[in-house]
Order: structure tokens, then sequence, then C-alpha cells
């Protein structure tokens, strides 16, 4: 909702950096949760889809915000104790007798499914304010 007000002249360019300051602490709020919300999402579709010998690598998938500041957030989808796994699983390795596994790409996908929710949060945030 728009609300008139009266404003002077001379500080009219004060009340215009206030009015664009205040939509973007709004909007840098509203990225921010996008961007937890992506990192949430990459991390369950990961466990969902990666390969389940035993399970353990798949529950071992965690996000954390690796920096933050007031208008910026960076969220970090890991394996702490599997990570070695990460890259042989995703894009298949030479086996010791000779010959390759199979890749079972898990990762990008998901990555890309993040990123496609990431940009339509985003927009509907810019949108709505």
């Amino acid at each position: 909702m728009t609300v008139a007000r009266k404003v002077e002249i001379g500080n009219l360019a004060a009340e215009v950096m206030k009015e664009l300051q205040d939509y973007a602490d709004l909007t840098a709020d509203g990225m921010k949760k996008a961007v937890n919300d992506a990192g949430k999402t990459i991390r369950k579709e990961i466990q969902a889809t990666a390969p389940t010998a035993t399970g353990k690598y798949a529950k071992s998938w965690k996000t954390k915000r690796t920096a933050e500041s007031s208008t910026t957030l960076e969220v970090t989808v890991y394996s702490p104790n599997r990570y070695q796994l990460a890259h042989l699983l995703e894009h298949g390795h030479a086996k010791v007798n000779g010959g390759r596994t199979a890749a079972q790409p898990h990762i990008a996908p998901a990555e890309e499914l993040g990123a496609e929710q990431l940009e339509r949060d985003i927009e509907r945030c810019i949108r709505n304010g």
C-alpha cells in the first residue's frame, strides 16, 4: 500500500534515498531466504538421488552458511566425511583391474534444480517487494 506524504523540495533526495534503502533491505532479506531455501533443496535432492550402498553417503550431506553480510549470503552444500566419494560417484572412475565404473550423476542435477528454484524465488521477491 502506498502512502502519500508531503516532502519539501530540499528533502526530496533524502526521502527518495530512504525509500530506495528500505526497498533494498526488503529485497536483500527475501533474497537471503531464497538462497537458504535453494541450499536446502539441493541438499535434499542430493540425499534423495545419491547412490545408496549403505545410505551413509546420502545421509552425510549438509548445508552451512559460509559467508554473510547485510546484503549477501553464501551457502555451501557439502559432505563433511564422505567428500572423497562425491567426484568418483558423480563422474565414474577407473577400476583396479581395468575398466571404469559408470557415472552416477546426482550432484549436477540437484545443483541445476536449486539454481532454477533460486531464480524463480528471486524473481518473485523482486516482483512482490
